[in-house]
């Protein structure tokens, strides 16, 4: 059985889907890590528009053919987790923005009899 405590972190990584580590695209590279480390769980979410640090509008427009919209990582597990986590993430992030901030965790399951897709 899996479980967190119900005082957890939630670590946010704000990049973009060009961004990459060894010619593969960053945040696979950050779930495979985050995987590999033991870390909870991640969860990849794309936005429809956003800026950065650089102030350059990415979004979607039906007529542009190539985009670079921004994508969010977020991780939740303990303080202990996260922070150990960190330091990896500094490695290969060469443009983005990292936070973290704590969250309450309600439940955290895991069905047993749910078939791997």
């Amino acid at each position: 059985m899996i479980s967190l405590p119900q005082t957890a972190e939630r670590l946010c990584i704000y990049t973009g889907e060009k961004d990459s580590h060894k010619g593969r695209p960053l945040h696979e590279c950050i779930v495979e890590m985050a995987r590999a480390n033991g870390l909870a769980g991640a969860t990849v979410t794309r936005g429809i528009a956003g800026f950065g640090a650089n102030s350059r509008v990415h979004t979607i427009k039906v007529l542009r053919l190539s985009e670079d919209l921004p994508l969010l990582v977020e991780i939740i597990d303990t303080p202990e987790k996260i922070n150990a986590f960190l330091p990896l993430l500094d490695a290969i992030i060469l443009e983005g923005l990292v936070t973290v901030e704590p969250v309450r965790v309600i439940f955290y399951r895991h069905n047993e009899g749910k078939k791997n897709a």
